[in-house]
């Protein structure tokens, strides 16, 4: 069975920059993906935000990270963890294909945006369908823009978004928005925001680029149509931890508990990017916290082996 110093669960911008990290410490560094690399980012046709380049597609970032991270020796392989156990001398990782033992381990496994579940969905992704206003709203600017959602993050969104669309549709699908008072007193004073209730999405209209939106009002049954040059869904996230959940705590939402240390309940696992507890939720966050996990689990290596 191969021995790692370090195995690092999840390949996005969090993962990716734990192994940079790792590897320049001197550390021998598994990464294992169980999809494909990048992590959601790496859907964003254009990223404006992240110090470096202008302007990149989140593709041509994580494509230079992985090569960064190759280059420096990374053992890379797309495999899904199913499961870690702690065993005497650190831990076993359990995958699909093989099992790999350890010293410490990373969690970046980062969350996925809920999908509304509508024909043409995934078709659209990049083209008029997005998961992030603040990644991708700036593209839309000057232009009528939707959003699916009723929470805070989804009232969020329509806020930023009104400070440069030209109109922000807000279709929610329930009688009222469960954000915060606070927030929706700022939506409602926007006199370019609308709000629906009752809305509940039937069709992505267009065809290469969307161009609207079909929805049913769930009440009258009135079929309704949403001119937009964007839809921004906001229905939720799904961290994907329940693999871990015997091993470190998590809250509610399945978030992993942690703090800026990104230490974790379980002595030698450590935590990167979003799938942890934190308000903020962005690329440049995630590669911070791949920095922070990085260097305490690098620690946590130096001081086990100090002890044998």
């Amino acid at each position: 069975m191969e021995n790692f110093d370090i195995i690092i669960i999840g390949a996005g911008p969090a993962g990716m920059t734990s192994a940079l990290n790792c590897l320049r410490a001197g550390k021998t560094v598994l990464v294992l993906e169980g999809e494909s690399f990048g992590g959601q980012i790496a859907f964003s046709p254009r990223v404006e935000n992240f110090p470096t380049y202008q302007q990149a597609s989140g593709a041509e970032l994580m494509d230079k990270l992985y090569e960064q991270i190759s280059q420096w020796g990374a053992r890379i392989e797309l495999e899904k963890a199913e499961r870690v156990e702690r065993n005497s001398d650190g831990f076993t990782v359990f995958t699909d294909y093989g099992t790999y033992c350890c010293t410490s381990v990373i969690l970046a496994t980062g969350v996925k945006p809920r999908h509304i579940g509508v024909e043409r969905e995934e078709e659209l992704i990049g083209s008029g369908v997005s998961y992030c206003a603040l990644c991708d709203g700036a593209f839309y600017a000057g232009e009528d823009v939707a959003v699916i959602g009723d929470a805070n993050t989804a009232i969020q969104y329509a806020v930023v978004l009104s400070g440069y669309c030209k109109h922000v549709h807000v279709c929610a699908l329930f009688d009222r928005l469960f954000a915060d008072k606070a927030l929706i007193d700022v939506l409602n004073s926007k006199t370019n925001v609308s709000v629906r209730y009752h809305m509940s999405l039937k069709e992505f209209i267009g065809d290469d680029e969307l161009c609207g939106l079909h929805f049913e009002d769930t009440v009258t049954g009135e079929q309704i149509n949403v001119d937009c040059k964007c839809a921004f869904i906001c229905i939720g996230q799904q961290p994907s931890n329940k693999a871990f959940e015997n091993l470190v705590e998590l809250d509610q939402a399945g978030y992993i508990v942690a703090d800026e240390s990104c230490a974790t309940s379980c002595k030698g696992i450590f935590v990167a990017g979003d799938c942890r507890t934190k308000s903020i939720r962005q690329l440049a966050t995630a590669a911070g916290d791949g920095s922070v996990a990085a260097f305490y689990a690098c620690k946590y290596v130096d001081e086990v082996t100090a002890k044998k």
